[in-house]
């Protein structure tokens, strides 16, 4: 690795990729703005103090391996991972830096596992995928409820969202995701893929939300990440059913920063046994500073040298102790942590 102190923001013009490296200059990081947009990119720069700007379109391999070998770790913030992941990946493995994503499609976050493990250990990194609010909180919220827990039955993250304003790119990832007819899902201890008829369910949030209606299941990552921490034989992600029915949820793509933080939300996390369980939840505002922080925190790790003991790809939970990073995040402000005493 060229430059151990840089940390690549792939996607830095969108609104996740703006938090992002704010963030990291703000904490003194080296940073370099990294996407299609030049110009976007040196107007970001001049509000960065004159972070250094690196053009790369997705269809320039060359391009995107330069910018790889550049960094220390490069985050990729820049949806739908569907069609952004692969080339962006690939060129970090090639280049040699460690590598953070956003995204919660499960087929990219399959493909990570499935395709890029064995170029992640040749070339001595660690790939963390599925670094967001969707998908992420849900998996490092069952790795730290379920920590030492055997014989468990089922793993439910329930997501209660409110006030969500969708970007370009996210309005792009919903409509992939919810056509998607080849989902998968995590049953009987196995993965399975093929259609799956959502159905209504009622999930019991603790007060004050008390229970409420959901879309069931809905297609994020857990049920590629949770099994390969927790032992469990179902997972299942849900979301509450009103998040897509208000009013300014698809027609918010140009909306202000302050108004796209606006955003409540409450991740709930069952670990169901045959003897009972545990629960546990995260509550807080602005799920896009969350998953842009979340980001940061994992990609800070792997830049001092506080990832994991072997290269590889990994999952949120997988990648650093749950419950620690969840700590760190509560410290940041970011949400209110509740966890179960005895584990």
């Amino acid at each position: 690795m060229s430059a151990p102190q840089h940390i690549a923001v792939y996607g830095a013009t969108g609104h996740t990729g703006r938090l992002v490296a704010a963030e990291l200059h703000a904490r003194g990081r080296e940073v370099i703005l990294a996407g299609r947009d030049e110009g976007g990119l040196k107007a970001l720069s001049g509000e960065l103090g004159g972070a250094p700007v690196h053009r790369a379109a997705l269809d320039d391999p060359a391009a995107l391996r330069r910018l790889a070998e550049r960094a220390a770790v490069l985050i990729h913030c820049a949806g739908p991972f569907t069609h952004t992941g692969e080339p962006v990946a690939t060129a970090a493995a090639e280049g040699g830096c460690h590598y953070v994503d956003h995204a919660l499609e499960q087929h990219h976050t399959k493909w990570m596992f499935d395709a890029m493990s064995e170029p992640a250990r040749r070339a001595g990194i660690t790939m963390v995928t599925a670094m967001s609010f969707y998908g992420g909180l849900g998996d490092l919220l069952a790795g730290a409820v379920a920590a030492g827990m055997t014989g468990v039955d089922r793993v439910i993250t329930a997501y209660a969202v409110s006030g969500w304003r969708l970007t370009t790119g996210a309005k792009s990832t919903a409509e992939l995701l919810f056509a998607d007819t080849r989902r998968i899902t995590y049953a009987d201890g196995a993965q399975h893929i093929g259609y799956v008829e959502p159905r209504n369910a009622v999930f019991p949030f603790p007060p004050p939300l008390g229970p409420r209606t959901m879309i069931a299941p809905v297609p994020f990552s857990e049920v590629l990440t949770v099994p390969r921490h927790v032992p469990a034989r179902q997972v299942e992600a849900q979301l509450t059913a009103h998040t897509f029915q208000e009013e300014q949820a698809f027609a918010s793509e140009h909306v202000d920063a302050a108004t796209r933080a606006g955003s409540d939300f409450t991740v709930a996390t069952q670990v169901i046994t045959e003897d009972g369980g545990r629960a546990g939840r995260a509550s807080g505002r602005d799920l896009w500073r969350m998953s842009a922080l979340t980001s940061v925190e994992a990609a800070v790790r792997l830049a001092d040298g506080a990832g994991p003991g072997s290269p590889g790809v990994y999952g949120p939970a997988e990648a650093f102790p749950a419950e620690p990073f969840l700590r760190d995040l509560e410290r940041l402000g970011l949400f209110t942590l509740t966890l179960p005493e005895e584990r």
